[in-house]
Order: structure tokens, then sequence, then C-alpha cells
């Protein structure tokens, strides 16, 4: 279900507040070529009337990891749950529940869940801008996982 709350915010603004519960968005597979794994959740977007960020929610199953790539586009990132292994600045850092991090355009990266089967899933809510959901959108740019880190353009 899907609550518009009516906001004190002058004419200029175009939405209203946008209040979701998180079971009520679809979790769909990612398709994107080397996702092994791994689901999103769009739970805020331009669908929504959402005129400049995107609020994703991602969930790394144990042995699964998003495609090494890069993209034109930053992006924020908060760890919901788990933890697991992070590739940014050409190395893989240790993840785990309460960690941020920054991933700047064009920064190589990948988000894996290294835990044994049986173990709890890697969920992280991932901020971009709103047009990567719009019809057009910038492309990521996938990096073979058996190279190192690709420069930045």
């Amino acid at each position: 279900m899907i609550w518009r709350l009516r906001s004190g915010h002058p004419a200029s603004y175009t939405s209203d507040m946008i209040l979701k519960k998180p079971d009520s968005v679809e979790n769909k597979p990612v398709a994107m070529a080397g996702a092994q794994n791994v689901c999103m959740q769009l739970l805020c977007g331009p669908d929504d009337g959402c005129p400049n960020f995107a609020m994703r929610k991602f969930t790394v199953a144990p042995g699964g990891c998003t495609p090494r790539h890069q993209h034109d586009y930053e992006h924020e990132v908060y760890i919901l749950a788990g933890e697991g292994v992070v590739f940014g600045n050409g190395k893989e850092q240790r993840i785990k529940a309460g960690d941020s991090m920054y991933v700047p355009a064009n920064e190589v990266h990948q988000f894996r869940n290294d835990a044994a089967a049986g173990a709890g899933s890697l969920e992280f809510l991932c901020l971009v801008p709103a047009l990567v959901h719009k019809p057009g959108a910038p492309q990521p740019i996938m990096v073979d996982c058996a190279v190192e880190a690709v420069p930045a353009r």
C-alpha cells in the first residue's frame, strides 16, 4: 500500500510526501550480466514522482554478488543487515550492518555476500540519481571480475 501525505511545501513542489511499506514493493531479481542471487526493490523513484533521487534496497543471498561494474553516476550505500565484501578503490574491504559508503562516478565496484550457505543475506540501501530509472538511462559498464580495477575515464 502506498500512502501519499499532503505536504505543506510551497507550490513549486510537484509531489506529495510518499510513505511505502517495503513489503508492498516488488522484489525483482537483478538481470544485469554477472549478478548472482541478487534482488532489488525500487522503494522510491521516478514512477513515484521523485524528481532527483531513487532509493533502492538490494538483497544479496549467501554466495551471491553484484557484477563488478562502473557507471557515470555516484551512489550512496547504507548496509542494513548482514556482512560481506565490497570491492572499490582497487581492493576488497569487509562491510557489515551499520556501515555507509560513497561510491563516486566511474569507480569500479562490487558487493558480495561471502557468507556460507544458510547464513543471512546482505541487505543494503543504495541511493542513485532518479534518471537511472528513467527510459534511456545510462547503462553500467561491465568489468571482467578476473581483471584488476579499470581506471576511471
